[in-house]
């Protein structure tokens, strides 16, 4: 009787951890299940986390932005102490001295420093040419150790942006000097230890990447203790894996991309398993026009209003993204600082668009649909990410209201590195794009009308360009408060004229999550989100 008990007790304990078993490959979100399933949250990304080097450019900013820190933080009151406990600016904004926190360590265990703060920057430093678009990079003139845990910049001259540009996510963030390669982080480290709030525990490249809490965080440990990146096509597919538990938590990519549509966004919602949390508008999505190609049509200014005034911003706002992004007229949002420049609004009018086409020679004298000028075509490609299905969307509408006034849009989609690239080498008509954002505009977004690797190519046809690039040179170093407004509204004149940068709509940061999750909120920056603050109720 005994034996038949435990028998039955013995094969009631394998159903259950049988039971248990089945379930292990599903996302808890929140509800009954062991500590370590409630505090994960895995999200679905469309790319892979890349390289992790935080001193380049092809990883992803909110995987680094957990993993690695900065001196100071951009805040909504302000710059605050972060690595850096206080900062002394000299009267001639010339020198920035800034005294470190005593208790941090990389997640190496080796010691956070004035010494690894200078062997750091350096390190971005000699790789001068690939960050060009950060201005502070051509005035850091010297670093120097003063003790153990104070350390001092000096700039060739007075630079008003340096304490924003050295709260960016990168490239002025710190690696443990163990990880560098001979010395240098420009050709490659051999891990990612940084001081953040998370560890990079496993990357299976376009697969997943796991992060996992720092325990010895220097602001505390993180409640959430685990968080997987899982690799998944946009769309459908990720709306699959939410619905079956696989993920449980997306956000708009440092791309200005959504994982799923809003209408996907508001059904998971109404099942009451997820919410959705939005920040305030963050940048302005817009399309970039290459002002330098003469060959293409887009050289032209008629041009480039008349695709101006075609775009329904209204119907793109109510229609593709449900009223959550709002139109845009301007380059910048009006909660941009300088940003209201009192700039002539352009609304969407075919009629006027068709207009300035004719005055500009491009007729369609001999019947044909598509307009000509020098027995040229009135043709242009747009790119577009491909991974965006809004993207897609707006294009498929922009190039149905342009082929109405004689205008032949060729569509293409293309991964977001590719469309980088051609916007750095000048291989485009038009593109999707978007302003930096709302900790880095409008400086970071106007400077990089000088880069090449960003929108010199945009800016560089213009016939005020050499104008444009001596205000955006003198507004930077500018320490009276009224001066700086007026070059910025000189430069924002100049650029709203021309019609380079046509805005679509004010964006936001948009989180999908579980519904009983806390905590979420956002930061200055739109490519980073701070996990470390999150809990499950």
């Amino acid at each position: 009787m005994r034996t038949k008990k435990a028998v039955i007790l013995l094969a009631s304990i394998l159903t259950i951890v049988i039971l248990a078993g089945c379930n292990g490959d599903k996302v808890n979100n929140g509800g009954a299940g062991t500590e370590a399933e409630v505090r994960e949250l895995v999200y679905a990304t469309a790319k892979d986390i890349n390289d992790m080097n935080p001193h380049l450019y092809p990883g992803s900013m909110a995987a680094q932005g957990i993993l690695y820190e900065s001196l100071v933080e951009n805040t909504p009151e302000g710059i605050k102490p972060l690595l850096a406990e206080s900062w002394e600016i000299s009267e001639d904004g010339k020198t920035y001295t800034f005294h470190l926190r005593k208790d941090v360590k990389f997640h190496d265990g080796e010691p956070f420093n004035a010494e690894a703060v200078k062997l750091n920057i350096d390190a971005v430093q000699r790789n001068a040419s690939k960050h060009a678009w950060i201005k502070l990079s051509t005035k850091l003139a010297e670093v120097s150790v003063v003790d153990e845990f104070t350390v001092k910049l000096t700039l060739t001259e007075t630079y008003y942006p340096t304490l924003l540009e050295l709260s960016m996510t990168r490239p002025y963030v710190f690696i443990s000097p163990k990880d560098f390669q001979n010395g240098e982080t420009k050709d490659g480290v051999t891990a990612y230890h940084g001081t953040g709030p998370y560890i990079l525990e496993e990357h299976v490249t376009e697969q997943f990447a796991t992060f996992v809490a720092n325990e010895a965080y220097w602001g505390g440990a993180p409640t959430v203790k685990k968080i997987t990146a899982k690799v998944l096509p946009a769309g459908e597919t990720t709306l699959l894996a939410l619905q079956k538990g696989e993920v449980n938590f997306v956000f708009t990519d440092d791309r200005g991309t959504d994982s799923i549509d809003v209408d996907a966004m508001q059904r998971l919602a109404e099942t009451g398993d997820y919410q959705i949390v939005r920040s305030e508008p963050m940048n302005t999505k817009m399309i970039v026009a290459n002002s330098s190609q003469a060959s293409s049509p887009v050289s032209e200014k008629a041009v480039r209003e008349a695709i101006w005034q075609s775009i329904d911003r209204e119907t793109i706002s109510r229609t593709i993204f449900s009223g959550t992004e709002t139109p845009a007229e301007t380059l910048f949002s009006s909660n941009v600082n300088y940003a209201d420049a009192g700039l002539q609004k352009r609304e969407y009018n075919p009629e006027v668009a068709a207009k300035l086409l004719e005055e500009a020679g491009w007729t369609n004298a001999d019947g044909t649909e598509i307009r000509s000028k020098d027995g040229r075509q009135l043709a242009i490609k747009l790119y577009y990410d491909v991974n965006s299905s809004s993207q897609k969307t707006q294009a498929e509408l922009l190039q149905s209201e342009t082929l109405k006034i004689g205008m032949k849009l060729e569509l293409v989609g293309e991964e977001s590195s590719a469309i980088a690239n051609r916007r750095s080498i000048g291989d485009y008509d038009l593109l999707f794009n978007q302003t930096w954002g709302l900790a880095y505009d409008p400086q970071s977004t106007i400077t990089a009308f000088t880069s090449e690797t960003a929108y010199l190519h945009t800016t560089s046809g213009l016939p005020q360009a050499q104008e444009l690039y001596g205000k955006i040179e003198e507004v930077m170093v500018s320490t009276d408060e009224e001066t700086r407004k007026g070059l910025y509204k000189n430069i924002l004149t100049i650029a709203h004229e021309e019609a380079v940068f046509i805005p679509l709509t004010n964006g936001s940061v948009t989180v999908v999550a579980p519904a009983d999750l806390q905590g979420i909120s956002f930061k200055q920056t739109q490519f980073e989100l701070p996990f470390e603050r999150m809990s499950f109720e």
